[in-house]
Formats: structure tokens, sequence, C-alpha cells
């Protein structure tokens, strides 16, 4: 049975509901995205404080935390190097829904503002502020301010009814596989024919050991594992966030760059099973879970509990505001 919830305000933008998986829907996604377009944005400003004053409805602490763990930036700077005044932000021909995902909380706030807007995969810490999807997971990482950018794709979550238990003892991946993504190049070299391993790459030309080529798998059919391979391309994971809202569990190493997601807070083996960066303990790490169950079990309920905070659309969209917000006044333009 399918369930289709369609909601044309801030509070939610559409999704399409499955029983067992819930997928942003792109055309939906893209309509909705271009209609707000047509509205005047000084309908949505004269709206602005009335949405941030029900930042009390949530936990003041976890809504600090969040907002200071995305913005980073505390003294004041200005900006230089052309920053990009909000009113001069134009759709993209490529990165469109950076600018959509940026225009939907931008919009609250006047067009006179500006900053630097970074779209992409964004692997290195830019000189400046400047908003960016992707960053490393660093100390040293301030001028990095995360927006929730490319929901559409990343943020999949699934209602997965397979409990753990009845799962295969294997580990599975699909994925695309590019000349200058290593890691994964490393681990279908090491893994493509092991027996506790159900994995390889999709891409229709490549390059690539022609052993490794598998065919797509859905992700219903991937969550019949017990493990699911996480591993970073270009920048992170896009699968990270479905994996551990199932009852699968995402194996992969420590995260080396992180988005609104938070991945720099996952905890190794409590939200996640973690392996060597050469992969070398991928098959203890397994058996070890496999013959301990309580362990596997208590790291589903960490993975489900960090993946609920993401959940709540309200909270979601406040925060998202409140991050704009800060570096806007960091940028002593409030």
């Amino acid at each position: 049975m399918i369930r289709i919830n369609y909601n044309f305000e801030i509070k939610k933008y559409t999704l399409l509901k499955f029983d067992f998986f819930i997928k942003n829907n792109k055309l939906l996604y893209y309509l909705l995205n271009y209609s707000r377009q047509l509205v005047p944005a000084y309908f949505y400003r004269k709206k602005l404080n009335s949405l941030l004053s029900k930042k009390g409805n949530f936990d003041q602490d976890m809504l600090e935390r969040r907002l200071n763990y995305y913005n980073k930036l505390d003294a004041p700077t200005d900006l230089k190097d052309n920053p990009t005044y909000i009113r001069d932000l134009k759709i993209p021909k490529r990165s469109k829904v950076y600018y959509f995902d940026f225009y939907e909380y931008a919009r609250y706030f006047k067009d006179s503002f500006k900053g630097h807007f970074l779209y992409g995969d964004v692997t290195v810490v830019p000189n400046e502020p400047s908003f960016v999807k992707s960053r490393p997971v660093s100390d040293a990482n301030a001028n990095s301010v995360l927006l929730k950018w490319n929901k559409v794709r990343h943020f999949n979550f699934v209602n997965d009814n397979l409990a753990f238990e009845k799962k295969l003892d294997k580990l599975v991946w699909r994925g695309d596989v590019h000349n200058p993504q290593k890691k994964r190049i490393a681990f279908l070299e090491k893994y493509h024919s092991h027996f506790i391993c159900n994995i390889g790459h999709i891409n229709i030309n490549s390059s690539l050991n022609p052993a490794w080529k598998v065919d797509k798998m859905s992700i219903p059919e991937q969550l019949n594992y017990k493990f699911i391979l996480s591993i970073e391309g270009n920048d992170v994971a896009s699968n990270l966030k479905w994996i551990m809202s199932s009852n699968s569990i995402a194996v992969m190493p420590k995260p080396k760059y992180e988005t609104w997601f938070m991945e720099g807070l996952l905890v190794a083996d409590f939200h996640y099973i973690e392996i060597k960066d050469d992969f070398s303990d991928l098959e203890e790490k397994l058996n070890y879970y496999i013959e301990n169950p309580d362990k596997a079990e208590s790291i589903l309920k960490n993975a489900h509990k960090f993946v609920n905070q993401f959940k709540n659309l309200d909270l979601e969209n406040i925060l998202s505001l409140l991050v704009i917000q800060k570096y806007f006044k960091v940028t002593n333009q409030l």
C-alpha cells in the first residue's frame, strides 16, 4: 500500500511514503521550488519572527548544540573577496537543488544580505565564512557553515519491518565508483569475491575491473542483509541516513567528512560498526556482531535515536533559519 502526503508549506516538503521506504519525490520537489519563486519575498520576511518564536517548543540545550555545530562562527567578521548578494543569486543550470534549498530559507531575510555560497561536494575549508553542504571533520572548520543542502537526495529514511535477526549474515553494497574514489576502489579490490560480501559497482560505462560490475539492487532488497557498507565517495556516503534508520547496521571507516547529518558526532561501535581505514578487520568485526546479536541490537537502538532528531520538520526548519541568521549576525549584517 502506498500512502501519499503532499504539503506545500515550509513545514513539510513533499514525500512519497511507502510502508518500507520514504523517498523524496524529485518531480514534486522541483514543482514546489519553482512555485516559490512566484511569491514575493517580502511576504515571507514578515513571518520570520513568528517562525523563530516557535523555538521555545524545543529543548534549548539541544537547539543551541546543533546550531553551534552547524555554524561554529563566533568572532564578528566582515566578508571580503566579493561576496554575493541574495538578490543576485540565480537558479543555476547545474546544482539547482543547492539554490532551491537555500532559497527556501533565504527568502525570510533581506535580499541585501550577502555571503559566500559553495555548491557541490566541498572537501576543504574555505578561507572565508561560506555556506556549504559538506566539510572535513575537524576542529578547524568554522568557516564551513553547514546547511541542509541537496536534501532531496541525501535525506531519505526507511521504515524497515524486517528484524535484524532474520536478515542475511552478510555485508551488501551497491554504488557508482569513479577513478578518484580510491577508498571505494580499494574496498572492491579487497572484498569483491569474499564470501561474507555481496558488493559491486553499478556504473554503466567504466574502466574498472569488469568482475566488480553487478546488477543494481533496490533499497528494500539491500535491507535483507544485516550489514550495509557506507563508504565515502566524493565526500560523505549518501546511503548512511537510510541505513541508520533501518534494522540493518552501517559498516564504515571513521567518517572524514560531514553534512547536516553531523557525521562527525557518530561514535564507533555505538552508532555504526567501525572498520579500519585499510578494511583489514572487516571479517572479524562482522563475525563478532553475528555472534553477539545483543551488541548489534544496541547499535541499532542508538542509530535510530540519532536519526530521530532529523525527523521533526518544524525543528529542522527553525534550525535552518537560525544557522542563516547567525551567519548574517556574525558577518555584521544584522
